[in-house]
């Protein structure tokens, strides 16, 4: 079978699938292959993105990929304060991206392909074959992270098939009345249908350890709580970094001879890990860009976008380094009070000016000195 092409895409999680399918629909002249280490694209993940996130002109990429759509809107969850947003959410699973991946891509997608060497022109699978491309880009997830300073958002999640209506309506993304334990803990819930539930429990903590029995038990905990009796139907676990300093030079040097996309070229809003909408937002500007120079063009885009999340690195270098990790959830109260408008633009990495003096503005949910302590160490 013939395997070289125009573009070999390393990587069939979210970002090399964005990016396959754009290619696809875009550009079909151009002969590519997706070559994904795992029995499936996507892995085992659910990704979830607000209204707005994504512009209207680039739904048509995302959307055949859903598998919930909740126009009604979702909601949070503190100590004394709970709120209704009206932004619809949207999520989609692996299973709901690689039905229509597989469909579209063909012979095209090649699965349980791990890949050993990668080059400007040819990438090395792990069975000894060479495949020639024009052009190769990686996307196998985040690189070298000892580059960056991060904090940790991670989380164990389920799926749960109760034997009665669990009573959520909508998503709640975040609910914080649980007890405070390794930093700031929320529980994040996403009702399938009337007895199906998705429920996580999620840290931003100091450490990247998963201490997947305990965070289990404590699903259970929470489920128990609120009558919910239930036989589990999925699991899920990650550990996302929430980026507040670092050296993009070294994570990505400049002699790096191949094209990056995704975590690997440090696509994501730094403060939340959320990569959704950078992922369609890359995928679309890749298509439309010529094949030879591939590196340094997805280099010169991916450090634009380092630069223009310095705001959000500052916002998590207070978070982390001027916050208690038990008063952790007094940030993210104060800042679930704001404008919804505010909000919707934080999530998508388009705060403006504004937006950024008032969530810096009025009582402080941090002690001032510690905050400038922390501001005030020598700038990543």
């Amino acid at each position: 079978m013939d395997l070289d092409c125009d573009l070999a895409i390393i990587g069939g999680g979210l970002s090399g699938s964005l990016i396959a399918l754009a290619f696809a629909a875009l550009r079909p002249e151009v002969r590519l292959l997706l070559i994904e280490a795992g029995a499936e694209p996507g892995g085992n993940h659910v990704w979830s993105f607000f209204d707005g996130d994504v512009a209207a002109s680039d739904r048509w990429l995302i959307d055949p990929l859903l598998s919930h759509r909740w126009k009604e809107g979702h909601e949070v969850r503190f100590p004394g304060h709970s709120r209704h947003l009206p932004t619809p959410y949207n999520s989609l699973t692996a299973v709901s991206l690689a039905v229509p991946l597989k469909a579209r891509l063909g012979d095209r997608l090649r699965l349980s392909t791990p890949v050993s060497d990668l080059a400007p022109g040819a990438v090395h699978l792990a069975d000894g074959r060479v495949l020639r491309a024009a052009a190769v880009l990686d996307a196998r997830g985040a690189g070298d992270l000892s580059a960056l300073r991060c904090g940790w958002q991670k989380f164990v999640g389920q799926a749960l098939r109760c034997d009665a209506p669990h009573g959520i309506d909508r998503p709640v993304i975040m609910d914080a009345t649980v007890p405070q334990i390794d930093g700031y803990r929320f529980v994040y819930l996403l009702p399938w249908d009337d007895r199906t539930i998705f429920v996580e429990d999620t840290y931003y903590s100091d450490s990247p350890v998963l201490d997947e029995p305990a965070i289990e038990a404590r699903i259970a905990a929470y489920a128990a709580e609120r009558g919910w009796r239930a036989e589990v139907i999925h699991r899920e676990q990650g550990v996302l970094p929430v980026v507040h300093g670092g050296d993009f030079d070294r994570y990505w040097p400049a002699d790096d001879p191949v094209a990056r996309a995704g975590a690997r070229a440090a696509l994501f809003q730094p403060m939340t890990g959320y990569s959704l909408p950078d992922a369609v937002r890359f995928a679309l500007w890749l298509a439309d860009q010529p094949l030879d120079g591939l590196a340094q063009a997805t280099r010169a885009y991916a450090k634009a976008h380092w630069r223009s999340g310095g705001y959000y690195r500052m916002l998590g270098k207070m978070l982390f380094g001027a916050a208690a990790p038990e008063e952790r959830w007094r940030i993210f109260d104060r800042f679930y009070r704001l404008d919804p408008a505010l909000i919707q633009r934080f999530y998508a990495g388009r705060s403006t000016l504004a937006d950024r003096l008032r969530i810096l503005c009025g009582k402080p949910p941090v002690p001032i000195r510690s905050a400038m302590r922390t501001l005030l160490n020598p700038p990543a």
